[in-house]
């Protein structure tokens, strides 16, 4: 027997209160687009920019701005520290390298600096990475052709399981494949063409009226937006750790858009006659229990990674606690909802009807 606490047959008009939340979504997105291009901006991690991050642990407890000021010097140019941990003994130092960076000649640097800002604090350097700036550029578009391309396969399998048109997924497979060829050739950066693929996509589902595709790529587009547009907010890095919370986002925002989406084809099958809006309200309400089991449950382990997980894992913690928050919503209000501004689902109501008419061999007497 299932966990249920919710009824249902409860009835709350998550339609009715949809325009509330566009509101909300816009304005965010608004302020994540003002802070990316004229606040903060992307602060890209050594793992995408280059650079170099050192982990050191001191003897005894030594305070940020100390070591910050004592690390202010040209041999480690654009010098960040992050403390993790507990005691305020571990340290994150990042800073610019140059392409062919020694690792035992910036070891050395890094231990001189802090002898001599810290003579009488034993310092010890536990871990030294280099990452140079074409590995950097490299990483950038491999994490953005993942992101993009697990959202294509993610609008192909929608098209064929739940309104039965694969060949329209293939189709919009191959003109995505043809435009971004085309693109390619004029050297466009991967940046632009991954934006101009997800052009391409929803435009293809709107024309080939892939309705369900359509609405689950809005969505998990309207919750990376708004994801990263907070983290530019509040100037937290975009390295692999966020780049991986990223993608867990676009599947569990994912899995609770298809829940609802596979309650709203069975809604369809049963009362077809019903308008959009009372299905799409009758199919969050049926699943509403799940919904706030699966999203509180990842919300309590996140929030336990948040506080007790440590400096290393806090950007990957922060970046899954605001997707959570922002992947259920839009899992009702935007990838459910935008069914409407797409209009009715015609062609997917007579799909069904024509499977409830199939006659079984031999269901009459006559085989």
């Amino acid at each position: 027997m299932s966990f249920t606490f919710i009824k249902h047959d409860t009835n709350i008009d998550f339609i009715g209160k949809r325009y509330w939340v566009y509101a909300v979504s816009v304005l965010l997105i608004l302020i994540g687009i003002i802070s990316a291009v004229w606040g903060n901006g992307l602060k890209m991690g050594i793992d995408f920019a280059g650079g170099v991050i050192v982990q050191v642990q001191f003897q005894e407890p030594v305070a940020d701005e100390a070591l910050k000021k004592g690390l202010d010097i040209p041999a480690l140019p654009g010098i960040s520290t992050q403390r993790f941990g507990e005691g305020g003994r571990d340290y994150l130092l990042r800073f610019s390298s140059a392409e062919n960076a020694d690792a035992t000649h910036l070891r050395t640097t890094v231990m001189e600096a802090l002898t001599a800002t810290f003579p009488g604090n034993t310092a010890e350097i536990v871990r030294l990475e280099i990452v140079g700036p074409k590995v950097g550029a490299d990483l950038t578009n491999k994490a953005l052709s993942a992101l993009y391309y697990a959202i294509l396969l993610i609008a192909v399998y929608i098209s064929g399981r739940f309104e039965q048109r694969w060949m329209a997924g293939a189709i919009m497979a191959a003109a995505l494949w043809g435009g971004i060829y085309v693109a390619g050739l004029t050297g466009l950066g991967m940046g632009w063409l991954v934006l101009l693929a997800l052009g391409i996509t929803m435009a293809v589902c709107f024309v080939l009226r892939l309705n369900f595709a359509l609405g689950a790529v809005v969505g998990l587009i309207h919750d990376v937006a708004i994801t990263v547009g907070l983290l530019s907010l509040m100037n937290v890095e975009i390295d692999l750790n966020v780049m991986a919370a990223l993608m867990t986002l676009v599947g569990f925002s994912l899995n609770d858009t298809i829940i609802i989406y596979d309650r709203l084809r069975e809604n369809l099958r049963a009362t077809p006659d019903l308008d959009m809006a009372h299905l799409i309200n009758k199919s969050v309400n049926q699943t509403l229990s799940r919904t706030i089991l699966t999203s509180g449950t990842t919300l309590l382990s996140t929030l336990a990674l948040y506080f007790l997980g440590g400096g290393v894992i806090h950007d990957f913690a922060l970046t899954m606690l605001i997707g959570v928050v922002v992947g259920t919503a839009s899992s009702i209000y935007v990838s459910s909802a935008i069914l409407l501004a797409l209009g009715d689902t015609d062609f997917y109501v007579r799909l069904v009807q024509r499977k409830e008419q199939y006659e079984r061999p031999g269901e009459h007497g006559v085989v």
